[in-house]
């Protein structure tokens, strides 16, 4: 089966991690292009294509204000992505809670003292 175009799927487009670096440097607040750039240390290109694919699935808006373009993420298009990673949250906490449990019986077993027969 071949894989979806990231600039028409966001779960692709935020497989790859410099795009997920952004995303993540949006969420805080509104940013220009320079900003971003200085933040996570890439080239200007390298950013401006990044925000074109995810502009393009709609992860993030923009907006002029004068010759800059700022750029925010946009929550109503990450939520599905939220809903889909929130199934994997509870698989993990129901494991940890389990392996924590298993840990505290070990735990306990082990201090208890031994009985004299």
């Amino acid at each position: 089966m071949a894989r979806a175009a990231t600039t028409s799927d966001p779960f692709n487009a935020v497989a790859e991690p410099r795009r997920r670096d952004i995303l993540a440097f949006l969420a805080g607040r509104e940013r220009s292009v320079s900003e971003i750039v200085a933040a996570l240390g890439l080239e200007q290109p390298s950013i401006s294509k990044h925000l074109r694919v995810l502009r393009e699935v709609d992860l993030v808006r923009v907006r002029r204000e004068g010759r800059q373009k700022l750029y925010r993420t946009n929550a109503v298009a990450l939520r599905p992505l939220h809903e889909w990673t929130g199934e994997f949250e509870r698989f993990w906490r129901d494991t940890l809670n389990r392996v924590k449990e298993r840990a505290e019986r070990s735990t306990a077993g082990a201090s208890e003292p031994e009985s004299e027969g």
